[in-house]
């Protein structure tokens, strides 16, 4: 039976780093029954310069093994105040995904499960791939957790409706300063991915999604 990884993108919101420089993060919640994936659902925040950083490691990591898709082109006219852009561009960031997700190789990759299931900003998740943290990718991941997931079905019927997490914020507290929490059991993790010492790909039963 194939292995489903369904993944939305929406909710964009206007945050304001201070009185004079904003920027639009959106919503990414993802819902999988794949073996690749630590947790089955997930839910993080993330703007458009770190989908940007997610495409440029991928393309390294792959070393060219795979074609990426392409992002939706960076428009020096985007506006804030503009649904149209902001749309536009949100179709074509869960296109960029949905591509991703499709191919196996790309899977294995450290860096994509960071993005889609930690809120690490894109220097911890790339010092975390890179095996340069106390903490593993699978506990920056299990760190992050969801209160409550929308249903598929609440999904189609109102897409704007955004999952339940237990922070807006594109970056949870950091795993370093809460390392001792973290469970010590090996068992415990044996059907996780663990991080690598190198930024390319971790191993993981990967099989048509």
């Amino acid at each position: 039976m194939p292995q489903v990884v369904s993944v939305w993108v929406r909710d964009p919101r206007i945050q304001k780093n201070d009185f004079w420089h904003a920027y639009i993060d959106y919503e990414i919640c993802l819902q999988t029954d794949s073996v690749c994936f630590t947790k089955k659902i997930s839910t993080v925040r993330r703007r458009y310069s770190e989908f940007v950083w997610l495409r440029q490691k991928l393309q390294a990591n792959s070393q060219l093994m795979a074609r990426l898709p392409e992002l939706p082109p960076k428009n020096p006219f985007f506006s804030l105040n503009s649904s149209r852009q902001i749309t536009e561009r949100m179709k074509g960031l869960q296109k960029f995904l949905e591509q991703i997700l499709q191919n196996p190789l790309l899977l294995s990759d450290s860096c994509l499960h960071l993005f889609l299931q930690s809120r690490l900003s894109v220097s911890k998740m790339q010092a975390c791939a890179a095996g340069q943290t106390l903490y593993s990718v699978a506990q920056a991941v299990q760190r992050c957790g969801l209160r409550r997931f929308r249903s598929e079905e609440d999904m189609q019927k109102d897409p704007s409706m955004s999952c339940d997490s237990d922070s807006d914020s594109s970056e949870c507290t950091d795993p370093e300063l809460r390392n001792k929490d973290f469970p010590t059991n090996k068992a415990d993790g044996a059907a996780s991915f663990m991080g690598t010492s190198q930024e390319e790909t971790i191993s993981c039963p990967c099989g048509s999604t």
